[in-house]
């Protein structure tokens, strides 16, 4: 449609539908009806002309419309014209006789439709016609202007739902934020004055649920600065460059209402490395970003400062250009919540609720292990629910059956007891009741099992329940391994003070079933630190590189949960001799294990290895050398000192008293290893199940004869510890 004139229409096909239209209109304007509209002149065409018929609809339907709108500009435009010629060229018209009565005819035609209300659809049988739609699109403004426009009018205003105060245990985390953002949000002339750039980006990463988005909002409500916060897959569009385009109109809004702050959550979903990018579009808003952030300079912002804060669960995965000076100028590492800090998070959740005076918060923050914020968020939200649920079992209580309810007689007790309930809630006003509400130690017991932790769900343990209560004998490796990992978690002054480091890593080796994955628990229960399992094969993967990728994810989750102890299990099956025989993916993975535990490239500080195996002789001695598992303790089979002891560790929670008789047996028991021993305890209550009885003497004894020793190749095991002649023997 040409401006301010009016519209022509094309060659052919508009010639065919203007005379359909046309005659359309003769026929309603001899009949003393008007109705034109685009969904009607189509209709009539599918039904009555067989040539236009075979169009496809879309270049059918834009036909339509152009002559409609030609029609309607004619008419309503000048109504002394008898003709539609002049911008039809090559559109010859039928004679109509009578023109310029007929013109008058459809004049006053239009004038009573217009003044009519409109309905919000130009519709025939439920239809929106396209005519209403295409007009707005022309004469208004386009989908992406309206966009922008509403974008520009959202409310950047600090958030108001959240402040520092709300937050608890991120101390250290607000100190280094602090320290970045609030003096060049506040005196930015400072920096102007001494021609010092300030940060541009600040990274926050760590696991989900520990707290980035919140004290991103925080900082922002604190600040009182207005603020931006960009769901980093919204930016992302189908249309080639409206991405890009929606990243910039953002960076320029920010600095016309500079001093800013910028948030972009989960920014990893818009910049992965683009040498692992799949699709030119990641790469290419990688690049704008990257523009953007440069262009937060000083002197490219009027002295007015933008800062961006952006959070992700995997720094590893982003751009490497990204995380450089001048961008993303500092990283802050957000890391799952240790005892003390929990405690803390405990209280500051807890703040504005019921609770009795005497909440034991450190006993929470001690059964907690692995949570963090979020699932301790969630903890408090369900003790405060089991809570309510016990005010509404004392109305239940207190409606009591003596209430008449009329016509109750046919219905069933539930609906009985409801409509009782609903009643005494009604009827009762609120007095002493409401202080029954207060969340208690048991509300938070009662919730406990219900939560599991993020961390457990992501597939690594957390602290186990294995204590030094539940292992018998093995004193000498129990203190062995206190002095090398469980003092340097608990006292680190003490090495301190000594001017040494503590050894990170330990191997125990020696016959299966003697107890080394039972050790590797209990000492993580007493350190109090975070537990991550890993079966040697379960790591190996037949594609190359995600071996690697497997080992290096292991030391990325413990550096978050420091302070955390990594049990390798089975470590022959992942770190086998390196030689002729070993396939180049193997070896890839035994070298990639061994700079992770030389902390290359990043810190080992509070991460402890501790391995087991059974086959010592088989493992590449590269990892044994001082530095990564220099600590060697040989697991040997029990004594038959240690095997009494043993056994009635075993018993100490069975119905039986531990006897003379019981410490003979064990003796007696020649080759036994601990798991022996445990199935010897296991047969024995068979034998009293069989009986249904309790379990007595007889049924060890009887047990006994059953049970075989289960390593038999104890020569390979002494020689092997007369050669390597280290550790605990």
């Amino acid at each position: 449609m040409r401006r301010g004139g009016r519209p022509s229409l094309r060659q052919g096909l508009d010639k065919e539908v203007y005379q359909v239209v046309r005659k359309i209109v003769d026929d309603q304007a001899e009949n003393g009806q008007f109705r034109l509209s685009a969904t009607t002149i189509y209709d009539s065409i599918k039904r009555s002309n067989s040539s236009l018929n075979r169009k496809p609809k879309r270049i059918l339907e834009d036909s339509i419309e152009r002559v409609v709108e030609v029609i309607k500009t004619d008419v309503l435009g000048d109504d002394e014209n008898d003709s539609v010629d002049g911008d039809f060229t090559g559109l010859e018209e039928q004679p109509v006789q009578e023109s310029n009565s007929m013109n008058k005819t459809l004049v006053s035609a239009w004038n009573i439709a217009s003044k009519a209300p409109k309905p919000e659809n130009n519709t025939e049988n439920g239809t929106p016609a396209p005519t209403t739609t295409k007009k707005r699109h022309r004469e208004g403004e386009s989908h992406t202007s309206k966009r922008r426009k509403a974008d520009s009018a959202i409310d950047r205003s600090p958030p108001t739902h959240v402040s520092l105060a709300d937050l608890g245990g991120l101390d250290d985390v607000i100190q280094q934020l602090g320290d970045l953002v609030i003096l060049p949000m506040t005196r930015p002339q400072v920096y102007l004055a001494s021609n010092v750039q300030p940060p541009r980006g600040v990274l926050l990463h760590g696991p989900p649920g520990c707290g980035k988005t919140m004290i991103a909002n925080a900082f922002a409500a604190e600040l009182g600065v207005p603020f931006i916060s960009i769901s980093a897959p919204s930016i992302v569009s189908g249309m080639s460059g409206e991405s890009e385009k929606a990243l910039r109109e953002h960076f320029e809004e920010a600095k016309r209402i500079a001093p800013c702050l910028i948030f972009i959550d989960e920014i990893d979903a818009i910049t992965p490395k683009r040498e692992n990018s799949q699709r030119e579009m990641e790469k290419r808003i990688v690049a704008q970003l990257l523009t953007c952030m440069d262009d937060l300079a000083l002197e490219k912002t009027d002295g007015k400062p933008v800062i961006v804060l952006a959070a992700t669960n995997r720094p590893d995965s982003l751009d490497a250009a990204l995380r450089r000076g001048g961008r993303f100028d500092k990283e802050i590492n957000m890391t799952v919540p240790s005892e003390p800090v929990r405690e803390q998070i405990l209280r500051a959740l807890t703040r504005k609720m019921r609770l009795v005076d005497d909440l034991d918060f450190q006993t929470l923050a001690k059964r907690t292990p692995g949570f963090v914020g979020a699932d301790l968020n969630d903890l408090v939200s369900t003790a405060g629910s089991t809570a309510i649920k016990r005010y509404l079992e004392l109305l239940k209580s207190n409606s009591g059956e003596e209430m008449d309810i009329e016509g109750e007689d046919d219905l069933s007790p539930r609906v009985k007891e409801l409509r009782r309930l609903i009643t005494h809630a009604k009827e009762t006003p609120i007095g002493s009741e409401a202080e029954v509400v207060l969340v208690s130690n048991n509300d938070f017991l009662v919730a406990l099992p219900k939560i599991q932790p993020s961390s457990k769900r992501e597939g690594f343990a957390t602290i186990p329940d294995t204590t030094w209560a539940d292992i018998g004998a093995l004193g000498e490796i129990r203190d062995e391994l206190a002095t090398a990992i469980v003092d340097p978690i608990k006292n680190p002054g003490l090495y301190a003070s000594v001017g040494i480091t503590a050894p990170t890593g330990v191997l125990l080796w020696g016959p299966p079933g003697c107890g080394k994955t039972l050790l590797a628990k209990a000492v993580a229960n007493e350190s109090r630190a975070n537990f991550i399992s890993v079966k040697g094969p379960e790591l190996l993967n037949k594609y190359v590189g995600e071996s690697e990728r497997a080992v290096r994810q292991v030391f990325v989750r413990a550096r978050s949960s420091v302070p955390c102890v990594i049990f390798f299990d089975e470590l022959d099956a992942l770190v086998p001799r390196r030689d002729d025989t070993l396939s180049e993916a193997s070896a890839r993975v035994v070298n990639t294990l061994l700079t992770e535990l030389d902390g290359l490239g990043s810190s080992r500080q509070g991460i402890y290895v501790i391995a087991a195996t059974n086959r010592p002789d088989i493992i590449d001695p590269a990892m044994l050398r001082p530095g990564r598992l220099e600590t060697l303790l040989f697991v040997n089979l029990p004594s038959p000192l240690e095997r009494a002891e043993i056994l009635q560790t075993l018993v100490r929670k069975l119905p039986i008293e531990y006897n003379e008789d019981l410490r003979r047996l064990a003796e007696e028991c020649e080759g036994f290893s601990g798991a022996d021993l445990t199935s010897l305890v296991r047969r024995a209550g068979y034998n009293a199940i069989k009986r249904r009885d309790a379990i007595i003497y007889d049924d060890f004894k009887a047990a006994k004869s059953f049970i075989r020793p289960s390593v038999t190749d104890l020569k390979k095991y002494e020689k092997l510890r007369r050669d390597w002649s280290g550790g605990v023997v």
